[in-house]
């Protein structure tokens, strides 16, 4: 699959694990995809946990993406805001599987932001991307 982008990571910076350092969009269309949380259709938030939360909002992020017309593989950018960075930290090992399950073994330019609240109180994750469809060169 043709990804839209070129992904970088210099040997100047610290090798990246999860993450790319830079990713350049090649001629295409962007996708901006709003932040995505672990609410279900009906609006509701099954697990309160960290983990449990962040396997959902992976998904409703891949559930936008198709939406567009794009595939996970064309995400060039993500920002991961949480309202608990040492509970992320500590969920690690079971947000990697949810992320492998998602969006595979592609890893665009991640930043993490620990914030004090989202606009919905039960929500402890949300995701924001971006990701490029290839066009003509």
């Amino acid at each position: 699959m043709t990804t839209g982008h070129r992904l970088i990571n210099p040997e100047e910076l610290l090798p990246p694990k999860g993450f790319s350092h830079v990713a350049v969009p090649l001629p295409g269309r962007l996708v901006f995809v709003a932040g995505q949380t672990a609410h279900a259709p009906d609006g509701s938030i099954a697990d309160t946990s960290m983990a449990g939360q962040a396997t959902a909002a992976l998904a409703n992020l891949a559930v936008a993406l198709a939406a567009a017309g794009a595939h996970t593989d064309q995400l060039v950018s993500l920002q991961i805001f949480v309202t608990d960075v040492a509970a992320y930290r500590d969920a690690l090992g079971p947000i990697g599987e949810a992320w492998r399950e998602h969006l595979g073994t592609h890893y665009p330019a991640v930043s993490l932001f620990g914030v004090t609240e989202l606009f919905d109180p039960d929500a402890s994750i949300e995701i924001v991307a971006t990701a490029v469809i290839p066009g003509p060169t």
